[in-house]
């Protein structure tokens, strides 16, 4: 069984940084593979934040691009979400999501982890 484990979370002041990883635990970094990051703030719809393919390559929520950046490490089993210039509205439980054979019929999904950015 596949898991997948966020890590990189907490509260950070508006203009700050952090760097969110998930760690798979399998091996299902294939080259096709699709990776994508996810975040619900309280009270909405989760919303798509970012993904990497090798279909796409990276691409990006508008409200977010240009301070966040996908990228994977699949020597360590992780993907990761580097945020820059966090905004108040960036506060939201962040999931990762994988797709190992890129083909939208099995993927899965990490637990979460809570972003804060204080104004």
């Amino acid at each position: 069984q596949v898991q997948l484990v966020e890590s990189g979370g907490g509260l950070v002041q508006a203009g700050g940084s952090l760097r969110l990883s998930c760690v798979a635990s399998g091996s299902i970094f294939s080259i096709d593979a699709i990776f994508r990051w996810y975040r619900q703030a309280p009270g909405k719809q989760r919303e798509f934040v970012a993904v990497m393919s090798r279909a796409v390559g990276t691409n990006y929520a508008d409200s977010v691009k240009g301070r966040f950046t996908i990228s994977r490490d699949d020597a360590k089993n992780t993907v990761y979400l580097q945020m820059n210039s966090l905004k108040p509205e960036d506060t939201a439980v962040y999931r990762c999501n994988i797709d190992p054979a890129g083909r939208g019929v099995v993927a899965y999904w990490g637990q979460g982890t809570q972003v804060t950015v204080s104004s």
